[in-house]
Parts: structure tokens; sequence; C-alpha cells
């Protein structure tokens, strides 16, 4: 799926899972040694506007996916996970092309006290049409293997900044940089000039490039392919369960 990009700090910060995510902070204690401070977390709290994780919250997409339609279902669930330490929010995200699921993914964020939401790893698998788990590829944990959290998303987006997301040598290696925070954005449930917008790649596929749009108090309402095979992920919908 279209999938989450360096805040201008030098890239040893980048690296490293205690980074402040601004262009002129240095870098946490635990930066210089890989490792998180767990009291620097908000406990499984992320409140960041730009990508407010409640529990109970499911949001339905809709779009295109290697040429087929698809749908994505993704919901904040009340579980948490402790990954180096920091206890972080657990959220299920379920792609379906025609009715039927083609992947599904567990993703691990935590907020830290600075308001910048970190990406912790996720757990994703891939299934054939009889249901069949056919590929694990993705699947990354911080701690692990080398691997190592990035910034996911920053408390204050300026045109700019850019950072690593993600960290697993040969696996995961997503990237973003803030293009515009005043962008328009046309979904099925609203319209806005006041997006955040960030351009997302990975040295991976080097012949891809995505925009992700972002609105306040909601999160991700847009997500776009600028460069490669064609992808989209429009919000449809947001609903919360009690």
């Amino acid at each position: 799926m279209v999938r989450r990009t360096p805040l201008a700090v030098c890239a040893a910060l980048l690296l490293a899972t205690g980074a402040a995510a601004t262009a002129t902070a240095s870098p946490h204690p635990a930066a210089r040694s890989g490792t998180p401070d767990p009291s620097q977390y908000t406990h499984g709290q992320v409140t960041n506007r730009w990508f407010p994780l409640k529990p109970g919250t499911r949001m339905v997409y809709s779009g295109i996916k290697d040429g087929e339609r698809s749908t994505d279902v993704v919901y904040v669930t009340r579980r948490t996970v402790t990954v180096q330490g920091v206890v972080c929010r657990v959220v299920a995200d379920r792609l379906y092309l025609h009715g039927r699921l083609e992947e599904k993914t567990y993703d691990w964020y935590a907020q830290h006290r600075n308001g910048d939401v970190w990406y912790f790893g996720e757990n994703t698998a891939e299934y054939d049409a009889q249901g069949h788990v056919t590929n694990r590829e993705g699947t990354w944990k911080a701690g692990r293997d080398g691997a190592r959290a990035g910034i996911y998303i920053t408390a204050h987006p300026t045109v700019g900044q850019t950072a690593l997301q993600e960290y697993y040598k040969g696996h995961a290696e997503d990237h973003f940089k803030v293009i515009d925070t005043a962008a328009a954005a046309t979904v099925p449930m609203l319209w806005t000039h006041n997006a955040v917008e960030t351009k997302e790649w990975t040295p991976l596929e080097p012949g891809v490039v995505d925009h992700k749009f972002y609105v306040r108090d909601i999160g991700t309402v847009l997500e776009t392919t600028a460069k490669g095979p064609r992808e989209v992920n429009r919000l449809v919908s947001v609903s919360h369960v009690q």
C-alpha cells in the first residue's frame, strides 16, 4: 500500500531513536547509544494533532492499488505493545482488493514528550485468495537485528523538515519531507486548503515517490503516487467505537 519520510538534523541523528525532530535540536542522551529513554514517551497516548491515535477510531479509505480497487480499514486499538521499553499504541491496518483481504498489518507508534510521533515497527502479512499467509516482508521491530525507530511526523510540521521514518536495513527505510503546510486536499469526506503535505520515498524503491496529506485533528486524509505505479488512498469515513 502507499506507505508512509528527514527533519533537518544530521544523518547520524536521524538513525537515533532519541533524536529530537527540529532543525535546531540537539540529540537526546539516548540518541548517542541508539536506545530510547522510555520516560520521555507518553505511555501509549498519541495526541499529536496531525496524527491523533484515539483508541476506538476507525478510518476507512478507498483507492487503487496494483491496478485494482482497494479498501483500507485502519483501526486504533486499545492495545499497547512495549518495544525497547517504550509503550506503543497498536494500530490495525487491513487492505482489501476487490473485497478480499490482501494485507494485514499491526503498526506500533509512540509519542515523545515533545509531541513528535515515533514509529517503532510493524508486524505485517500478505495473503493469497485462500487466506493463507504468503509473505511477511516488511515486518520489523526497533531494537531487533539493527532496526531503529524513526520519526513518523513531528508535532509542528514546517516546510523543509525531513526525517527517516523507519530503519531496518534492506527492508524498511522510508523517509519523508514536508513540502507544504497549506496544501489543498479533496477527498469524499472533506475539502481543505490547510493540509500538511509530505513527500515520501525509500532508497529500496528509487523509482517511487508518494505524497501524503494530513489534516489537523483527523490525521492522514489522502495518499497518492507522484512517481511510479499509480496508487491512491482517499479518506471516506471516520467513526469511533466506544
